[in-house]
């Protein structure tokens, strides 16, 4: 989870001011007491009310509670507004485990199936073989993933790769994740590559 907490923080003091006060807005909103902590009993019903009941285990609520005082101060729901909002909120697909670190996807899955399902597992049951998926499958770590897909777009015939590049741009410019201040895909001068 520290990593995943990293980036939230670089993602958080990267964003415009209007994104942060947003951030405040929903921890206000969480904070039921205004004691300027969310407990566990907040967490849960905030994240009911807003149907993102898969974060509404307690294991969650620990690891988002880095000094394990049993309550949220505004910090650590950073890492909560990242996971939610840059679509990091994965599960391992056997064993339900949310993937806060390296983890492994099928390449056809991904890359090659219109399912919006890419079939992510934890380390632990891609090495201990603890999962049933199509019998060709194969699996690449995320890192490995991301930086084989953008090759694969580099090598792909100009208009095809603008296509690509267009259709990542539509999706950072959703996700709302900002890069130098400014929304990637919200400028038209600006190259992803």
């Amino acid at each position: 989870m520290e990593e995943i907490r990293r980036a939230a923080v670089a993602y958080y003091e990267n964003l415009p001011e209007e994104k942060k006060q947003y951030a405040r807005f929903i921890f206000n909103k969480m904070d039921r007491n205004r004691d300027g902590r969310i407990n566990l009993h907040e967490y849960v019903e905030y994240l009911k009310k807003d149907n993102n009941t898969v974060f509404t285990h307690p294991s969650m609520f620990r690891a988002l509670d880095r000094d394990g005082d049993g309550s949220l101060d505004f910090e650590e729901t950073i890492t909560l507004y990242y996971i939610l909002f840059s679509g990091r909120a994965l599960f391992c697909k056997c064993c339900d485990t949310f993937l806060a670190d390296i983890y492994f996807s099928c390449f056809q899955c991904f890359c090659l199936d219109e399912s919006p399902s890419t079939y992510d597992i934890c380390c632990d049951c891609y090495g201990g073989k603890r999962f049933t998926h199509h019998d060709d499958a194969i699996f690449w770590d995320n890192y490995t993933l991301l930086s084989q897909s953008r090759s694969l777009a580099l090598e792909a015939p100009v208009q095809k790769r603008r296509h690509v590049l267009k259709t990542i741009g539509m999706i950072v410019q959703v996700t709302g994740i900002v890069v130098g201040g400014a929304c990637l895909a919200s400028s038209s001068s600006c190259s992803i590559m």
